[in-house]
């Protein structure tokens, strides 16, 4: 992996890196990690920082890890990533080892920043605030009704606004 200028992800369709591609959010250490899809988030600025926003139900096993760590990464693997995806969005880490069940391979960049070495980009985050959302704080009751009716994948999300503190680009291999 090469540690790349932040400023180079503006070359990124933000809209898509998330939203289509999807990424993985993994915390922990190369010892004790896991990580979770991600298709719902954000990338932009906020408080003079380059910040990325993530969505994750308290219920999923990766939420332990992250409120563990005080860094976590977002990695993206690129269309060739979409059955890791599949799996990392879909199983518990409580019940599987994901990472060998997708055969990716966990890589360190710090001592608190797991990634992978399929990922195309990979972005090292650090935790600046935690909110989570509130059924009353629904402006638009339809979003709430329709992402939560009877919560079907669990509680509502808890929101982490992170500092991206680095981003990394490397070669697709899947």
């Amino acid at each position: 992996m090469q540690q790349i200028d932040i400023t180079e992800l503006g070359k990124e369709n933000v809209f898509e890196l998330i939203g289509k591609e999807w990424g993985l959010v993994t915390a922990g250490t190369l010892d004790d990690f896991n990580m979770m899809t991600v298709s719902w988030g954000t990338l932009g600025e906020l408080w003079g920082k380059h910040v990325a926003i993530v969505f994750i139900r308290p219920e999923r096993y990766t939420h332990d890890f992250v409120e563990q760590q005080n860094r976590l990464t977002l990695a993206f693997l690129g269309e060739a990533g979409r059955a890791a995806h599949k799996v990392c969005g879909s199983k518990s880490g409580r019940d599987l080892d994901k990472a060998e069940a997708t055969g990716l391979k966990p890589l360190v960049l710090t001592d608190d920043a797991v990634t992978f070495e399929q990922a195309r980009l990979t972005l090292v985050c650090r935790k600046m605030y935690k909110g989570q959302f509130e059924p009353e704080k629904f402006l638009d009751k339809e979003q709430l009704e329709r992402w939560y009716n009877d919560r079907p994948g669990g509680g509502l999300h808890d929101v982490y606004f992170l500092e991206i503190e680095a981003a990394y680009k490397g070669e697709i291999s899947l």
